[in-house]
Order: C-alpha cells, then structure tokens, then sequence
C-alpha cells in the first residue's frame, strides 16, 4: 500500500462503530436518553480494550493483557482479576511464575474470544485448568506447558489446548481481597519464531478495522444473554444455569431486578454446607457490573454476614438500608444479577422479595443488626482500599 492509499482522517476506518450503537434497539429502552448516553460509553470501553486484543501481542509473541476490569467492562466478577494473550494450537507456551494466595487461579482456551468473530464457533474449543485440581500448593512457584499433545517425555504439569486455539484467559478469584496475593506469571512460546514484526500500513488498518467491529460484536452477545433471562422469568426472578466450556464446577444465578426508589429488593438463600467460594453482584442493563470499587455493588461468602437462622440476606436500594449486606445499585432502578456457586455440595435458588423501603425490617429477622453510618463508611473505605491494591489492568 502507498502511503498516499492511506485516509488523511482515521474516522473512516471507525465506522463500524456505529454497529455498537445500532445494538441500542436491542436494550430495555432504546429512546432513552440516558441509555444512549450509557451505550455510547459502553461503545468507547470496548473500543478502549480492543487495543490491547489486537495490538498488544500476538500467538507467536504472547504476553498478558487485561480483559474485563472496572474499566474495560461487560460483566466482570468483581473478585475476579481476569488477563488474556493470544494463542495459536500448533504451538507449545510455558506458563511460569508464582501461585499467589488467591482462592483460585484458573486458565481457558478457546478457539475464538467472544467479540472477534461475527458468531462464535459452535463448539468453541473450550479448555480450562485450575491450578488447584493440579494441587499447585499456594505461594509456590509453578510452570505448566500448554499443547494440543502432550509433549513426548514431559512429566510436569500440562493443560490441553484445542489444535483450534487463539486465546487464553486466565481468571485470579480472590475472597479475602485484602490479604490475599494475586499470581505473577509470565507465558512463553518454545517454537521457534521470527522477531516481533514491525507492523506493516495495510495490517495496522485491517487491526484498527477490526477494533471498530469489537465493541457491536459483544454487545450482541452480552444483550442477549441478559434480555434471554428477563423474557423467560421476567423481572426479580432468578433462573440459574450452567454455562459449557468456563468454569464447568461453576452455577450461575442470573435475574433482572427492577424496584422503585422508595423500594428495596431482599435476595434471601439458603448457603450450601460445602461452599468453597460463592458471590453476588450487580450489573447494569447493559450487562456491565456496576461500579465496583467506590460502591458496595457486590459480596461474597468471605465479606457477607450470615442471619442467625443461617440465611444469606442482602438488600438492594438506592439509599443505604441501614442493614448488614447492602448492594448499592449506583443509581440504576434496573439492571442485571448475577451469583456464582462454585464447587458447592447443593445449589439453592435464592428468592427475591420487594418491599417498601420504610418497611424493610417487617420482612427481616428481628435480630438483624443495624449498621451505622460511621459502620458502612469503614466498610466502604476497607474495600477501596482493598481493590486498589489489586492489579486490575
């Protein structure tokens, strides 16, 4: 390509942006203003991300990138850490470092990641590893190979990637997110491969094009999944499910909730005996999680209070209930649940009750302890805290 075959101005090469816009008529309400406003931002979050999914690195070149975080967003698990790097099936990467602390660190391969297809392949090629079923003790450090085929001799850790594959993810689940340590890993490729290439015009377009493409393509996924939930059980109803492939030790609970601002919202479940690790959170209608670091948007088994009968209860409200496991919805009077029971010896299905905000405490245990404005400052400030010292991006 000539130099002068290149657009003097770069919206040209955007224009399928507008397919993220498009997806609006997919939303619960198209012709409001603050939906636009929010998809627009969605729109530029994806955009912001794509960058680094067709810049950053390539399968010959890996390296870790961030994927979903509080700034690049569609739904990511607030306990979660998640980075990727592309991969290709017919060549062999080690994956070195320390285990960290973290309740979990689980690696997936897929032959395609949602986003960088116009329909993603059926099967997809779905590989995970969890370093705790390979009994990788914490803080230890650790190597694992990734191959289609095990290679001829190697007795060490290895996980099976599809012949198929250009992706990897890996996701660092924490509890306790304070005190615990998120891993420090590296990934290599052991083929042998040319010098990082500089890029050349036509492909730095053909890149930048299919960053354009990005943000309409996870929409149309993520809308679906979470119109799928309202259309079946419609609003404040939870409809658990099983997704193939990721995390296949792990229950869904998804559900649509909507309330009025003099409403609350009580999620109440009874708590499998066995639970190694189980959550709750809140999404916008867009399938975005809400803001995670400055609100109480989300809890889990390591943060939530339990009633004296044994129940999970949270609140959702948009003022402060004055209760123990407040879910901050940050403005929105509707959006999306989600809840993980991971490896649990029973799955309950949580209920949801709505109610008049004055009259909360009529619809919970006497004994319920009320949680003073200096008590959820603490709270709030002990979070902050804590997810700021997590590498999120």
């Amino acid at each position: 390509m000539d130099n002068e075959a290149i657009s003097p101005a770069i919206l040209p090469y955007l224009q399928d942006l507008e397919g993220a816009v498009a997806n609006l008529k997919d939303t619960w309400r198209p012709d409001d203003p603050a939906y636009i406003a929010d998809v627009y931002r969605q729109t530029m979050t994806s955009l912001s991300y794509a960058y680094f999914a067709y810049f950053h690195a390539d399968a010959e070149h890996p390296d870790w990138a961030p994927l979903w975080n509080p700034v690049f967003t569609l739904q990511p698990n607030p306990d979660d850490i998640y980075v990727q790097s592309p991969i290709r099936g017919d060549l062999t990467y080690r994956v070195s470092g320390n285990r960290g602390t973290c309740a979990i660190l689980s690696f997936t391969s897929q032959k395609a990641a949602s986003g960088t297809v116009d329909e993603m392949p059926r099967p997809n090629g779905h590989n995970e590893l969890d370093t705790n079923d390979l009994g990788i003790p914490l803080g230890e450090d650790f190597e694992i190979l990734f191959s289609a085929e095990r290679p001829a001799g190697h007795t060490g850790h290895w996980g099976r990637i599809d012949p198929e594959a250009t992706y990897m993810y890996l996701r660092y689940r924490s509890y306790d997110w304070l005190n615990e340590v998120d891993p420090v890993l590296s990934i290599e490729c052991l083929d042998p491969v040319p010098p990082k290439p500089r890029l050349s015009p036509e492909e730095i377009l053909r890149r930048i094009g299919e960053m354009a493409k990005f943000p309409a393509r996870k929409t149309k996924t993520y809308y679906a999944m979470q119109n799928g939930v309202k259309e079946r059980v419609g609003f404040n109803v939870f409809e658990p499910v099983r997704y193939p492939g990721a995390l296949v030790k792990q229950t869904y609970w998804p559900a649509c909730f909507q309330l009025d601002a003099d409403e609350a919202l009580i999620i109440a479940t009874d708590l499998p005996a066995r639970a190694p690790y189980w959550n709750v959170q809140l999404n916008d209608p867009y399938f975005n999680a809400l803001e995670y670091v400055y609100r109480l948007s989300s809890t889990n088994g390591h943060f939530a209070k339990v009633s004296s009968d044994g129940k999970f209860r949270a609140v959702i409200a948009l003022t402060d209930p004055g209760v123990p496991n407040w879910l901050d919805p940050a403005g929105y009077t509707e959006g999306g649940i989600y809840g993980r029971w991971y490896d649990c010896d029973s799955e309950p299905v949580p209920t949801i009750t709505r109610v008049k905000l004055a009259s909360l405490r009529d619809h919970l245990p006497a004994d319920t302890p009320v949680v003073t404005p200096e008590e959820r400052a603490e709270e709030l400030r002990l979070r902050v805290r804590a997810c700021q010292r997590r590498r999120r991006w």
